[in-house]
């Protein structure tokens, strides 16, 4: 029996980013591409988690083969960001992120999950797993959830 392709596909990416080094700058810098993305993501029906940790972000980006291509393009050409590289491309069943953007930067709240995935090192040598990168942004969704009280997802 063949299998049956879907057009569901998930796409994962990591980039050094060009933001400013004073965090108000930069956090204003960040929520200007939290709002743009979540706008364009809810149009294009996508999904994503972008993590931010120190000069790097790695993103996770779900919807129709098409919708993902074409956002990817775009961030392809942002000058927010450089040296962007594919870690994956994979067909998917069903969506594992709630949201059309999440963002989650790095911080004392969030530090021990951070520090369990050890990306910062796989980062700097331009080696970045995606079950790494997958494990920790589940793992700050369930933590985002959680603090939501909400313990069940039915994506």
């Amino acid at each position: 029996m063949k299998n049956k392709r879907t057009t569901l596909v998930h796409l994962i990416y990591f980039s050094r980013l060009n933001l400013a080094a004073d965090a108000l700058t930069r956090s204003r810098e960040l929520g200007e591409i939290t709002r743009q993305a979540q706008k364009k993501n809810e149009f294009s029906v996508i999904t994503s988690f972008l993590i931010v940790e120190q000069n790097f972000a790695a993103q996770i980006i779900e919807g129709e083969r098409m919708s993902v291509n074409d956002t990817f393009g775009r961030i392809n050409v942002d000058t927010r960001h450089r040296d962007v590289q594919i870690v994956e491309w994979r067909e998917i069943v069903k969506r594992e992120f709630v949201n059309s953007f999440s963002t989650c930067v790095r911080n004392p709240a969030n530090d021990a999950l951070f520090q369990k995935a050890n990306l910062l090192p796989m980062f700097q040598r331009g080696t970045p797993r995606a079950i790494s990168i997958q494990s920790l942004a589940l793992a700050l969704q369930t933590e985002s959830m959680s603090k939501q009280g909400i313990d069940h997802l039915f994506v």
